[in-house]
């Protein structure tokens, strides 16, 4: 389940899974896989202090109205939007125990990114580490480092409802065994 996180130009944003059968994350309207998230936090933390403080990541926007009720998915009552179709292949699990983040949710990625495209525009946005204010920019959306990390425990962790059996792909361990040994100003200190 998307969380609120504080951001500094738009308050509480809305990031995280929308689906436990998905790797796929929101940060308000702008949506990218785990997979990729993960692969660009690990090769910013694997760079020299300093170096490869801004990179370019995919995204697909889709317009708010587009995007459809997650709550009412999840009630399996509206199906409206992306996050609707999405809830029609991989609806809620009636049993709530069964509630859990697949760490092989990468393997939807095809079916989602055919679904994803009718509702979205690929674009590319600018992430970028500005070590003087101690802010990291994700396309138009700015967080404190602190902030930042929230973020990404957030994705270690499984999200809410957090990783089936405890087991993470393989791309989450690869990130967090990239930040613990890191140079870089942004990952000093963080926590998981």
């Amino acid at each position: 389940m998307p969380l609120a996180f504080e951001s500094i130009n738009y308050g509480s944003v809305a990031f995280g899974f929308f689906n436990i059968e998905t790797d796929m994350l929101l940060l308000e309207h702008d949506f990218f896989f785990a997979s990729d998230f993960c692969e660009g936090i690990k090769s910013l933390a694997e760079s020299p202090p300093g170096f490869n403080n801004v990179t370019q990541w995919g995204v697909y926007k889709i317009p708010p109205s587009s995007i459809g009720d997650l709550h009412g998915a999840i009630a399996g009552i509206h199906f409206a939007g992306f996050i609707g179709e999405i809830y029609t292949h991989f609806p809620f699990p009636r049993q709530l125990e069964k509630f859990k983040q697949r760490p092989d949710g990468f393997l939807t990625r095809p079916l989602i990114e055919r679904i994803v495209i009718k509702y979205a525009t690929k674009e590319t946005i600018l992430f970028r580490v500005d070590e003087e204010k101690r802010q990291v920019e994700i396309g138009e959306y700015l967080f404190t480092f602190t902030g930042f990390h929230e973020l990404t425990r957030y994705v270690w962790q499984g999200g809410y409802p957090r990783w089936k059996d405890g087991k993470r792909p393989e791309y989450v361990v690869k990130m967090k065994q990239a930040i613990e040994t890191s140079q870089q100003t942004l990952f000093k200190g963080m926590r998981f």
